[in-house]
């Protein structure tokens, strides 16, 4: 049995000319060339145009990170980047918003729908969402290599005591560590991997695909129930979510995530009260 973790990994894997060479960036790679590829071998399945898939990399890329910047500098901290707006430039600093880049991602995929395969988005985000999970994951994995996003703290024996001065002890200081805490970082990417498996059979082994927004559905459903119910668990990311958790019992994550868990239930709904389109 675990008696609580010290998590020292240092978020460097290494430098190169001076350049920090870090875990979250590597895993959001691996995320993205397994999406890229997943969503590909869909294309080919289908006897796609190549240059559809090509298309769809570059406005889903340009949505993502464009959503999730824009989604954490205005959801969570609004005042300050409206008053310092070139800061929302510096993506290198951190602070990328999930919903943003979800949003980010509907906007592309709209764009995309309408200038480039001239079909129902529900088409696109079917496919799209297939390796969602597992880029999430890997997106989780790397907030656990930072040491950040985690929850509060617990007696659980899986605890983690996380490194809380993590640029000083790479300066040279002595680390000081939490409290032990949820490691939530790893509860969403277990359920973020769990989402990615369903999706695959949906898609390989079902008939899900001919069903226009039920892989769709079942993705989004799943995916913010599971962040809906962790951010209980989860320390807030900046001060004013306190004092709205403590007015409404619910964070900015959560009352984010209600939009998307409706959306998802009338996606499986209306997709299932439809016969099946080959």
């Amino acid at each position: 049995m675990l008696l609580n973790v010290t998590w020292d990994v240092d978020p460097t894997l290494f430098t190169v000319f001076g350049r920090e060479i870090r875990w979250y960036g590597l895993l959001w790679v691996i995320g993205l060339i397994v999406a890229v590829y997943v969503v590909q071998r869909i294309f080919i399945s289908e006897k796609r145009s190549e240059k559809w898939f090509d298309s769809l990399f570059f406005y889903m890329l340009l949505g993502i990170i464009i959503g999730a910047r824009l989604g954490h500098c205005l959801f969570y901290e609004p005042a300050y980047y409206l008053a310092h707006p070139v800061e929302i430039l510096k993506v290198y600093k951190g602070g990328l918003a999930s919903h943003g880049g979800v949003i980010g991602i509907i906007i592309a995929v709209l764009l995309y729908s309408k200038n480039v395969t001239k079909m129902t988005p529900l088409w696109t985000f079917d496919r799209v969402m297939v390796p969602t999970g597992f880029a999430a994951a890997m997106i989780r994995l790397g907030n656990l290599m930072n040491h950040e996003i985690y929850g509060g703290t617990t007696d659980l024996p899986w605890g983690f005591r996380f490194i809380t001065n993590i640029s000083q002890w790479q300066q040279g200081a002595n680390p000081v560590f939490s409290d032990p805490s949820h490691p939530t970082q790893i509860y969403e990417a277990v359920v973020y991997l769990v989402i990615f498996a369903v999706t695959m059979h949906l898609y390989w082994k079902t008939t899900a695909k001919d069903k226009p927004g039920l892989i769709l559905g079942v993705g989004i459903t799943m995916i913010f129930v599971a962040r809906f119910f962790v951010e209980f668990i989860k320390n807030v990311q900046v001060d004013s979510e306190i004092a709205m958790r403590n007015s409404t019992g619910l964070i900015l994550g959560q009352w984010l995530s209600i939009p998307f868990i409706i959306w998802g239930i009338w996606l499986i709904w209306n997709a299932n009260r439809k016969p099946v389109k080959k």
